[in-house]
């Protein structure tokens, strides 16, 4: 059965929750199209949290991170929903979410939202 796009994001009992040990994301086929135009935005996610209790399941994650394709949203606003979501989720000791977007009228945009901010 094919997979189709969620915003679910699942997770697993993290197996060391004594030590702080970070993971780490990326994705270079993130798309979401542009609010203004409806063309597509292409980007870079990368995602580095350090875990609590539970870590983010990999697949749940690829399906959550399509959900966004068709769907129109600024740089800054997806950046910091995938932060809020994970948080949401994953209630981590630390998370950084990386928004690198590609060049859009001759300007190229990264996003970062840290967690917890400081």
């Amino acid at each position: 059965m094919p997979s189709s796009p969620s915003r679910s994001l699942e997770t697993f009992p993290n197996p060391k929750p004594e030590r702080d040990y970070e993971i780490r994301f990326e994705t270079p086929e993130f798309t979401c199209l542009c609010p203004m135009t409806g063309q597509p935005d292409f980007a870079t996610i990368r995602i580095n949290y350090t875990p609590d209790k539970t870590c983010v399941e990999l697949k749940s994650l690829k399906l959550y991170l399509w959900s966004f394709r068709n769907e129109g949203a600024f740089h800054e606003a997806v950046t910091n929903r995938i932060l809020d979501d994970l948080v949401a989720a994953l209630k981590p000791r630390r998370c950084e979410v990386v928004g690198d977007f590609l060049v859009r009228g001759g300007i190229h945009t990264v996003v970062v939202a840290r967690y917890p901010d400081k």
